[in-house]
């Protein structure tokens, strides 16, 4: 208790020095907790638009189909797999998908198209499809052969609202699948490849057009908490049963994309390294120099009695009370910055894209690593760091330091 009275006593008797170093490790630690608050919020948004916009968290196939896809590989009984699907705590939606190959032509103009059935009730549940038409209305119900297409395929094909197009594709059963859909709408997901080719028409008639009954290829589903993604997986997986279906999370279906973000990732840690370092570094250099000044006081204690490790501790005590305070400072400012960047987001001056999605804007995150991974890394620094400068204070020399000092 005395060397804890003795630490706070001298932290205060040079106050320059003192604020010096709380305003290095205050400084610190709030850019270190932003930055955390802020990848984390804008990697979390990244993933919430680009798997629940579209690809949804969770996705189920016939087995080998994302390698090798195949308009025979259906799943049967879908809507027995989703009434199950929908009874797993933590699950928002599901809802299903049939893929294909065509050929649209409009007039004189003709362009290869990805057929895409959507069930036009489940899908907007799930991925708030209707917000994604930029003009003409979404599918109604009871109005057979209507058709959205891509914004890019539109302009490819000079399509316009109410024009009726020709598609042709092959039927499961061998059959030249053709007909007439009525153009509704045009639908926009901000990936321009993607919408250079998307053709979509409401699941029951796409199963007709394609004489694939009562199957589909795809079973999409969205949960509340994307961090339980491989959890409730695992469930799903036991709950359908089924070897010949696969159950894969986003990381699984979207690799290129996680990988990226692994990566970007890296480079988050590497920029908390370096602010790590110069805080270190600034506790290190105020400690050296306050120990280097106060040799005469070290020689003085050591000449009465006061042991080596007792010093040590004298002179850690210091330091982490230093740490101590200006991390709570320093949290505290980094709390209302990423609670206001949380709400009101950080808008860009030119938009960017990142795995096929355009953001206008990136947006932080309150979480609990973002602000015990700052305080613990620096708290440990400033201990690491304030350890060799006590180690030279507990090796003073009582003779020397006060003849000389």
């Amino acid at each position: 208790m005395l060397l804890l009275k003795m630490a706070f006593r001298n932290i205060f008797r040079q106050r320059r020095r003192t604020i010096f170093t709380s305003i290095t490790i205050i400084f610190g630690v709030a850019l270190a907790a932003f930055s955390i608050g802020w990848a984390d919020g804008t990697y979390n948004n990244i993933i919430n638009l680009f798997t629940k916009g579209w690809l949804g968290h969770i996705q189920i196939h016939y087995k080998d189909c994302l390698d090798k896809p195949s308009l025979y590989k259906t799943i049967e009984n879908y809507n027995q797999i989703g009434e199950k699907i929908g009874k797993i705590k933590g699950v928002e939606s599901w809802t299903p998908r049939i893929f294909s190959a065509g050929l649209a032509s409009l007039k004189d103009k003709t362009s290869g198209v990805r057929i895409i059935g959507i069930d036009p009730l489940r899908e907007d549940q799930t991925t708030s499809f209707h917000k994604k038409i930029v003009k003409g209305n979404y599918f109604k119900d009871g109005v057979k052969n209507q058709v959205l297409l891509g914004k890019g395929l539109a302009n490819i094909l000079h399509a316009k609202i109410g024009d009726k197009i020709v598609l042709v594709s092959q039927g499961a059963d061998g059959s030249i699948a053709n007909d007439f859909f009525k153009v509704v709408g045009f639908v926009s997901t901000d990936d321009e490849m993607y919408d250079r080719n998307s053709f979509y028409i409401p699941l029951k008639d796409t199963q007709e057009f394609l004489s694939l009954g009562n199957n589909v290829h795809e079973i999409a589903v969205t949960v509340k908490n994307v961090k339980k993604v491989k959890e409730i997986s695992k469930k799903i997986a036991e709950i359908v049963h089924n070897p010949d279906l696969t159950v894969s999370p986003w990381q699984e279906f979207a690799k290129d994309f996680y990988k990226a973000m692994k990566a970007d990732k890296g480079g988050m840690w590497i920029s908390l390294f370096v602010i790590i370092l110069v805080v270190a570094v600034g506790v290190l250099n105020t400690v050296l120099m306050a120990v280097l000044e106060r040799l005469r006081e070290y020689g003085l204690l050591k000449a009465l009695g006061t042991r080596p490790k007792d010093i040590i501790l004298l002179v850690l005590y210091e330091t982490n009370i230093i740490a101590f305070f200006s991390i709570i400072i320093g949290s505290l400012i980094a709390l209302a910055v990423n609670y206001y960047f949380s709400i009101h987001g950080i808008h860009l001056s030119q938009s960017f894209t990142y795995g096929g999605m355009n953001f206008s804007e990136i947006m932080t995150e309150i979480n609990l690593r973002s602000f015990t991974i700052p305080a613990v890394t620096v708290l440990l620094t400033a201990s690491i760091v304030g350890f060799f400068p006590a180690l030279k204070a507990a090796k003073t020399d009582p003779v020397k330091s006060l003849r000389f000092h």
